[in-house]
């Protein structure tokens, strides 16, 4: 296939944990190869994922992606390329909020559970205990009262104790207000600045790129990829991948094979060959 053309170029947008990288934390060749495969094409790119920016810029480099516009954080942090920036890229968005009111509403109705309170440096303060690795290298300590006062991009709680039904029963029970949130594949939430979520993010960046909405394409397999999907599918191709939770297949336009069977891989050669015929 001839790369596209600029004006029939598609915004692909994949997620990371679950889509382009197995649970093990590895990349399987085959998915490497169909995401080349897509860039060389002439599309653009990109990733959308829950991950902060220092997490977030590894996968890039392997990938060997570079993409005018990245997604982190759930839509909070939107970076856009720049030479003098971290990895070759500089905060250009960055939505923020008082996480105090919903902290210590939670902390009401699971006060066994653990925080931390990402920053628009991409830093996390905890409280409590997240297993190594989960929210990256840069973070820090501090008490719970130090916490609510930090402004944050995003606020993650997790609660190890409770079985993920227990844990959306209990957060459906709160009924949290200002803010935006989901909950992962485990007892994990992810709560972000009010009407903000990867959807948004992409939203303004397509705007940006010129890209129309017929020509948006996105794929993921987590509960905080649902409005990113759900936004790709009305004019655009949303995938899930084949191991999703049913409330995330169910708005998708497609759904793929699951990681461990190259789910991404697969979808992205099947959105090429159809541009190809």
């Amino acid at each position: 296939m001839t790369n596209a053309a600029h004006d029939d170029r598609w915004m692909i947008a994949l997620d990371i944990d679950g889509t382009v990288l197995l649970e093990s934390g590895e990349m399987n060749d085959a998915v490497i190869a169909a995401v080349a495969k897509v860039r060389d094409a002439g599309h653009e790119v990109m990733l959308a994922t829950g991950r902060s920016v220092a997490m977030t810029l590894p996968i890039l480099q392997k990938l060997s992606l570079k993409p005018d516009y990245v997604v982190c954080s759930n839509g909070a942090i939107t970076l856009k390329r720049d030479p003098m920036g971290e990895g070759g890229y500089a905060r250009e968005f960055v939505e923020m909020f008082n996480p105090g009111e919903v902290l210590r509403s939670i902390k009401e109705h699971l006060g066994s559970a653990n925080y931390a309170v990402e920053d628009a440096t991409g830093k996390f303060f905890v409280y409590g205990e997240f297993p190594d690795g989960a929210l990256g290298a840069v973070s820090e300590n501090v008490a719970f009262e130090k916490l609510v006062k930090i402004q944050a991009t995003r606020v993650v709680v997790i609660s190890p104790q409770h079985q993920v039904d227990d844990f959306l029963a209990v957060v459906e029970k709160m009924g949290l207000h200002k803010v935006s949130y989901n909950v992962g594949w485990t007892a994990w939430l992810d709560i972000a600045p009010d009407g903000v979520n990867k959807s948004t993010a992409l939203e303004n960046v397509r705007s940006r790129l010129g890209i129309p909405r017929t020509r948006v394409f996105a794929m993921g397999d987590g509960r905080n990829d649902i409005d990113m999907l759900e936004w790709a599918a009305v004019h655009g191709q949303g995938v899930a991948m084949g191991q999703a939770p049913d409330d995330v297949i169910a708005v998708a336009s497609q759904v793929t094979e699951s990681d461990v069977n190259d789910g991404a891989a697969l979808a992205l050669t099947m959105f090429l060959d159809a541009r190809s015929g």
